[in-house]
């Protein structure tokens, strides 16, 4: 049966768009919000959602997610209760989650137990930044043994052969990271990506996600041109965190989701990738 990824992505190239895929912090401002907040999303033009479960040590998570991450626990979220909010989000709704976390938590809860909980809570993929493709063999067996995809990353410093060993492994899309160094919103910045995407489509049919540094409309049209999905994190956790315990929070989060699927619609087909990739505006 084709996932609810798979088809998300054929139904944005039927239309002509590219995903918008948002990252938000499960727990953070509040466990109570979480759901809310998800809901937003989609209301905004959300395509995929990544939920991410937080932990102590980060991985590849700058200042502000680090930071919601820690108040997200300080509120009590735990890796069951975030399965309960996507159980609760999935009654109403078919928007793929990613559940984007460390493998730590992920192994204290019992890798068995978490595919076949996910599964059954709703999830669609799971992300492991710290799970290494070639050490993962056992726990891609177990993940999609459950009918969920597993997402790898590829950086920039990626060389071609293990980007085809990547893409070899993972499921659902590909996701690039299009900077060096952490997460984070960055105001000013010049996305190189020709030459790094047009290697990746050498190796793979899968869509192609671009994240890290992406928090303009202008910075996710640029991304648009030459990929399939556009990934939205620290911006978007910066603006919960600012809004945090204000009665107008979904709003705003819908409002910032508008702005920055705009752009994502209807524009030039992602293999075009001898076109000119604009610099985005601060």
């Amino acid at each position: 049966m084709t996932s609810r990824i798979a088809l998300t992505f054929e139904r944005a190239h039927a239309q002509g768009e590219r995903a918008l895929i948002p990252y938000l912090t499960a727990g953070f401002p509040r466990l109570s919000e979480t759901v809310g907040l998800l809901r937003a999303l989609e209301r905004g033009g959300a395509d995929i959602i990544e939920l991410g479960v937080p932990f102590s040590d980060p991985i590849a998570d700058g200042p502000t997610i680090q930071a919601s991450c820690a108040e997200s626990l300080l509120q009590g979220t735990t890796l069951a209760a975030v399965l309960e909010m996507v159980r609760e989000f999935r009654r109403e709704s078919q928007v793929p989650i990613v559940l984007f976390g460390a493998y730590n938590p992920f192994l204290r809860y019992g890798l068995e137990r978490l595919a076949h909980d996910a599964s059954a809570a709703g999830a669609d993929a799971l992300l492991i930044p710290d799970l290494p493709v070639d050490e993962g063999e056992e726990a891609a067996a177990i993940i999609r043994g459950s009918g969920l995809d597993l997402v790898f990353l590829v950086a920039p410093t990626t060389p071609l052969e293990r980007k085809r060993l990547i893409c070899s492994k993972t499921s659902g899309f590909v996701y690039y990271i299009s900077v060096k160094g952490v997460t984070g919103a960055r105001e000013s910045i010049t996305f190189e990506l020709e030459q790094p995407l047009a290697e990746l489509r050498s190796v793979t049919t899968l869509p192609i996600a671009v994240g890290f540094g992406i928090a303009t409309p202008a910075q996710a049209a640029a991304v648009g041109r030459l990929a399939d999905g556009v990934i939205v994190g620290s911006a978007l956790v910066k603006l919960v965190g600012e809004h945090a315990g204000s009665p107008d929070l979904p709003a705003k989060v819908e409002q910032y989701m508008r702005a920055m699927k705009e752009p994502l619609r209807g524009s030039s087909s992602p293999a075009a990738l001898t076109q000119p990739l604009d610099k985005p505006t601060s």
